[in-house]
């Protein structure tokens, strides 16, 4: 998918899809944010580029979600988000390159399984074939982001798996969050 490609809701979205609509467009504007944030603290050549290349590909999933979703209809938290995502890629930065790593692995772990639901959600239901696509192509990107993350790193000590978790369950917090607000 392309932003280029005009992506609109099909007519009488349901209040359900809406809300998960919401909550991937304030994903997505957190995910730039923490690209954006780690590119303001760290030095490291290695991960300056990996924070580029991802946070192209974050920046078209936003103007494709953006497309989408009138701003009456996206999260009115988007500030926080933007401040919360920023915190979440600048703070590991500061402790290195697989902090960053370990990040991105656990948030992109995160929304392959959002993205994963969302899209089982809409079997069986009247939902325009593009907005499939676009979920399913999100989904795709983000399971690459999650890849490339993992190919940079060694298994996760007690430490990892703690961060891992806190990560997880902060993204859940915040889809529950901007789903509704």
């Amino acid at each position: 998918m392309t932003a280029e490609q005009k992506i609109t809701l099909p007519p009488a979205v349901p209040d359900d899809l809406l809300r998960e609509l919401r909550s991937d467009h304030a994903g997505e504007t957190g995910a730039v944010a923490i690209y954006r944030g780690i590119l303001a603290v760290t030095r490291d050549a290695e991960v300056r580029e990996f924070a580029r290349h991802h946070l192209a590909t974050e920046q078209l999933h936003l103007e494709m979600m953006q497309q989408m979703l009138s701003p009456a209809l996206r999260s009115r938290l988007l500030p926080l988000w933007r401040v919360s995502g920023w915190l979440l890629g600048a703070l590991p930065a500061l402790v290195g390159a697989n902090a960053v790593y370990r990040t991105i692995d656990a948030v992109e772990s995160f929304v392959d399984a959002h993205y994963a639901a969302q899209i089982a959600r809409l079997e069986g239901r009247p939902v325009d074939y593009a907005l499939r696509r676009v979920l399913e192509s999100c989904r795709e990107d983000e399971i690459a982001h999650r890849d490339d993350a993992r190919r940079r790193l060694g298994a996760p000590g007690p430490i990892g798996r703690l961060w891992r978790g806190i990560v997880w369950r902060g993204s859940a917090f915040g889809v529950a969050i901007a789903s509704r607000v």
